[in-house]
């Protein structure tokens, strides 16, 4: 049977966020998302795209051409398919990212691709739908987000960075980093930096960097 997937876009452009931050990336964006996180930025994902079959994602990130690929959203995981693709993809041997809200189940993904857990603070209005059981199948190769609205939310993440005991999984391995992200436009970055040295925080400073380089309401990019 043919299998297909909804997608909004794929391009090529500069990995943004996370440990791959600054290398050149494809990207596969799907369409849809079920969450409704108040300060999203991709919210022209929600709808429409192209019905594409998974053999004509795979050839156009070929065509493409970039060692390293990301699949997002959207929600990449509400969509069953999208495990297939990323299961071809990391055959073809590309480093396979997938940013994920961390609501969706992870456990089923492709041993080879790095997961980017993106763990909701209240401040998105969508910490409810956090699937906490993921943190046990999280591994050496894979990452965690916390996006910061306010200091409410730096507090919540700061205390599920300790009580989760995040910060050991960083130190043995079992986890390759995590990382604290201001909402763009919502919290002054050198607030959250300072925040962060102030509580000795074991977490990287992140900011979107593909918004430093092209704007913040560039898409495609």
């Amino acid at each position: 049977m043919t299998k297909f997937l909804r997608i909004t876009e794929i391009f090529h452009s500069i990995q943004g966020e996370s440990t791959w931050m600054g290398s050149p990336c494809t990207f596969v964006r799907l369409t849809g998302c079920p969450l409704r996180c108040v300060w999203c930025d991709t919210e022209y994902a929600f709808h429409g795209g192209e019905r594409m079959t998974l053999e004509q994602i795979v050839d156009r990130v070929v065509e493409i051409g970039t060692p390293l690929v990301e699949v997002t959203g959207g929600e990449p995981l509400a969509h069953s398919n999208a495990f297939d693709l990323v299961g071809l993809l990391a055959e073809r041997g590309f480093t396979v990212l997938v940013e994920t809200s961390g609501a969706f189940d992870i456990s089923r993904l492709d041993a080879r691709a790095h997961r980017i857990m993106d763990l909701k603070c209240p401040g998105s209005g969508e910490s409810g739908r956090n699937l906490w059981s993921n943190l046990e199948h999280l591994t050496g190769r894979d990452e965690i987000k916390f996006v910061i609205a306010d200091r409410t939310d730096y507090e919540w993440a700061a205390a599920v960075v300790r009580e989760r005991g995040l910060d050991a999984m960083v130190r043995d391995g079992r986890l390759r980093a995590i990382h604290f992200s201001p909402v763009w436009d919502r919290v002054e970055f050198r607030d959250l930096a300072r925040w962060i040295l102030d509580d000795r925080l074991p977490v990287r400073f992140q900011i979107q960097q593909h918004k430093v380089i092209w704007g913040a309401d560039v898409t495609g990019v």
